[in-house]
């Protein structure tokens, strides 16, 4: 049985949310060990990328790259290497305090040689299959870092704000005081404007307000369908002129800024398809340095690509009005400038999601920018049909975030330029500008002309390997200077983590794909994307069968946690006060997998009152009187069917729950694993045990007391089985002492123990029935006693029940003798005789 660890980062304290994942990851592969599987259990550290690269720089005092690069990539880079392991005692603590059974003493690091290696050999495969390119593209860039981010980080960095909501007007040229009016949330990039695009077959109109003192009538040009909503008091208005969007194309405007020089022919009207009237005027400033869309209008059109904001994310010398500021900052200072010009028709502000870097929080911006990508898009339909194969949970992930992500997939932007990573394997002739990939140290040493084995990997050592082109021509070949999406590393781990292709062959066969991964539902996009999309790539097989996503974790309130708000709960304090196995449980029991869960100290003490402490003490009631008979498991009880009935109905609730139980660890149903055990648990104490309190006090050792120990010991041991992988220590502590010490031919343990098999001879839906009955009729009996305030000591002149159904009447096969003294009709009286046992 497979299990994949997502290797934490241990630069950061772990936090309760770490025990909900560590906890679901430990379950699954609890049971599979106890049906008899082997189950590896390899953890994992992921040790590169920009959360480690911000701590030393915090650490430093660094708020640039020119910092780091002034300071030494090497010196950096080492400082990173000692940051990435500063909190692993605390990890380590944790996974042990919470019994993860994960192996850390033999734990893989994404920074090692041979991991990088690996990682090196799957990039080659991907360049061998043309799926490894260098493309100038616009990529959403965090000027904060100074580095592209991949679709799968932006998708997790997004945050709702505040931005200008501008409707500008751009002077038609030639005709004065005629204006076309376009709509941006984006004003930092009307400096770099190079056209406006309209629909070709939308209706547009030209339309005249009313003259002003001293003016003539203003005339805009927008869609017709956004008349009502974009102008002020659109009834003033009246359409002068109706076009088709493509009647427009060519019409040349004023460029609002002049601050670059520009070669190319610009400031026209051009048609996209990607203009609607869903919003805006229907007609869109274009600036192809900062969009997507944008930049593919410009290359068809040949139009100029203006940076006006540079890498830093700051407005460029050039830019003298604005020069200098940062490009959010710049917002209110355009706006004010426009409207001093007279060319802001009308702003305000707009509450809409926008990109952040999903690390530090600061806004990214689309920029134009030459890096390396994978070419998903070819193996996009492979992905997809892969996904149908795999069990998701929840079951609405498959087809809802994941496969919407599928659908709308992007290319993998794999590039960064950064310092602690993995370098990206790629050399270039300095000369000719040919390029080679290299999939080995090996391959590398070869090139090279000298053993590399012993070299570090990293930047800047491995920048300074070159050599000669080996195609006998050219010149010198020296490494780009990128990194990789650290995301790329986290992904590589099912092949990486065993070095291979240099060693493990055969390991690597056995231990791909996972049967089972566990991770927070933010990770449809990180790892389990990356796990999934390397894999399909690579090997055209699913990395994974079985996934859980799990929910975010709320505080009692039902607020998002985190530190800044001070509602964050530390695992430790919890961990003293109830102990790991009342945590775990809570985790799996508050809700289904994929939901978010509130969380506190005082919820999880509510499962130490409600079902530990019911447990422990039905176990101490067993123990105490077991010793005092010196009852012990192997001397000689009735077989099931010759036991009272009682034990009988027992026996069969208990084999029942073995089969409601397996069948939830079959399906990675966390809540139908747990919660029939705690509804059992229940009805064994409250139930079982006070009905049959007599059999055990009682001092003679008859056929009806061995009967109710041997139940009794079935159902704790049993129990304590079906725990086994959610609460480890209480069943081991209950398992060591009635089986582990008392039977020598069974396991010493209940996580070595065999799962206990449901015997479908002691199934009997009939009795289950019928004893569902009796303890309705108890329940409604109180009941009526609470209506009239009438206490449970309170003798009963008598009591009668309506069945639904004369079939019911079958139920008098439980009474006790004297419980009841006469029945008819479907009607029970209840006797006085037995009113003083203060339970009826």
């Amino acid at each position: 049985y497979v299990f994949y660890e997502g290797p934490p980062t241990a630069n950061g304290k772990p936090g309760s949310h770490h025990v909900l994942s560590r906890a679901f990851k430990d379950m699954f592969p609890r049971y599979k060990v106890m049906q008899g599987y082997y189950c590896l259990r390899r953890g994992g550290w992921d040790t590169h990328g920009l959360p480690v690269e911000i701590e030393v720089e915090k650490e430093l005092g660094f708020d640039n790259k020119g910092q780091i690069e002034e300071y030494g990539v090497a010196a950096f880079n080492e400082k990173c290497r000692a940051n990435v392991f500063r909190h692993i005692n605390e990890w380590e603590k944790l996974t042990e305090r919470t019994a993860f059974w994960v192996n850390l003493d033999d734990a893989y690091v994404t920074f090692s040689n041979e991991y990088i290696e690996s990682v090196w050999w799957i990039l080659k495969q991907f360049w061998n299959k043309g799926l490894l390119y260098r493309g100038y593209k616009v990529v959403p860039y965090s000027p904060s870092s100074g580095t592209p981010l991949s679709s799968h980080e932006v998708a997790q960095g997004y945050e709702t704000i505040v931005d200008p909501s501008v409707y500008v007007r751009f002077p038609v040229r030639d005709r004065p005081g005629v204006y076309f009016l376009a709509w941006t949330t984006t004003p930092w990039t009307l400096p770099a404007n190079a056209a406006l695009a309209v629909a070709a077959e939308v209706d547009y109109v030209l339309v005249e307000g009313a003259a002003t003192e001293g003016e003539g009538a203003e005339q805009l040009i927008l869609a017709k369908a956004l008349l009502e909503r974009v102008l002020l008091a659109a009834d003033e208005y009246k359409i002068v002129q109706r076009f088709k969007g493509k009647d427009l194309v060519g019409w040349r405007y004023q460029p609002l800024y002049n601050f670059l020089p520009v070669e190319q022919d610009y400031a026209y009207v051009v048609a996209a398809d990607y203009v609607s009237t869903q919003d805006g005027t229907g007609i869109v400033h274009t600036a192809p340095a900062y969009g997507v869309d944008d930049l593919a209008t410009g290359r068809k059109h040949d139009l100029p690509v203006l940076i006006t904001v540079d890498e830093t994310g700051r407005f460029v010398d050039a830019v003298s009005t604005f020069r200098g500021m940062w490009f959010k900052d710049a917002d209110p200072f355009i706006i004010g400038d426009l409207v001093e010009r007279g060319l802001m028709y009308r702003h305000e502000s707009l509450e809409h999601s926008y990109p952040h870097n999903w690390r530090d929080g600061s806004p990214l911006m689309y920029f134009a920018r030459e890096t390396w990508f994978i070419d998903t898009l070819k193996y996009k339909q492979k992905m997809i049909d892969l996904n149908q194969t795999v069990k998701w949970v929840p079951g609405h992930v498959r087809d809802g975030r994941f496969g919407n992500w599928l659908e709308d997939l992007k290319e993998w932007s794999l590039g960064r330029e950064r310092y602690w990573g993995t370098p990206l394997l790629v050399w270039v002739d300095e000369t000719t500008g040919e390029m080679l990939c290299v999939g080995s140290v090996e391959e590398l040493s070869e090139l090279a002309g000298r053993d590399l084995e012993e070299l570090d990997l990293h930047r800047p050592y491995v920048d300074d390997v070159s050599f000669e082109n080996p195609n006998g021509e050219g010149g010198i070949m020296r490494r780009v200077p990128e990194v990789i999406d650290v995301w790329f590393d986290s992904g590589a781990m099912q092949v990486a983590q065993w070095a291979y292709p240099r060693y493990n062959g055969e390991i690597l066969a056995e231990q791909h794909p996972a049967d089972y991964i566990c991770e927070a539902v933010d990770q449809t996009r990180g790892w389990f994307y990356s796990l999934h999309a390397i894999a399909a790539m690579l090997f055209e097989t699913v990395a994974f069968k079985n996934v859980i996503c799990l929910g975010h974790i709320l505080d009692e309130g039902g607020q998002k946690m985190s530190k800044s708000k001070g509602n964050a709960v530390d695992p430790w304090m919890v961990l003293e006060q109830t102990g790991a196995d009342a945590f775990r449980w809570y985790m799996y029991n508050s809700g289904p997998a994929g939901e978010s869960r509130r969380f506190s100290i005082n919820l999880v003490n509510e499962v130490i009152k409600k079902f530990w402490s019911t447990l422990w003490n039905t176990y101490s009631f067993f123990v105490t009187y077991a010793n005092i008979d010196d009852w012990r498991p192997l001397t000689n009880a009735p077989v099931p069917q010759e036991r009272e009935l009682l034990d009988q109905w027992l026996l069969a609730e208990l084999h029942n729950l073995i089969k409601t139980v397996t069948a939830a660890f079959e399906n990675y149903d966390a809540l139908g694993a747990t919660r029939p055990i705690e509804s059992f648990v229940e009805r064994l104490s409250n139930w079982y045990v006070r009905l049959s309190r007599d059999r055990f006090w009682k001092s003679e050792i008859d056929s009806s007391k061995l009967s109710a120990y041997a139940t009794l010991y079935e159902a704790l041991t049993t129990v304590a089985q079906l725990l086994a992988p959610t609460m480890p220590f209480l069943s081991e502590e209950i398992y060591r002492n009635l089986v582990g010490e008392q039977n020598g031919t069974q396991a010493d343990s209940v996580h070595l123990s065999r799962w206990p098999e449901c015997d479908e001879s002691l199934l009997d839906e009939e009795l289950v029935s019928e004893m569902a009955l009796a303890q309705r009729l108890v329940s409604l009996g109180l009941a009526a006693r609470n209506a009239v305030q009438m206490g449970v000591r309170q003798p009963l002149a008598g009591a009668q029940f309506a069945l639904r159904d004369i079939s019911e009447a079958a139920v008098d096969r439980l009474v006790k003798p004297g419980m009841f003294d006469s029945h008819a009709g479907g009607f029970w009286t209840l006797s006085k005789k037995v009113s003083r046992s203060g339970r009826y």
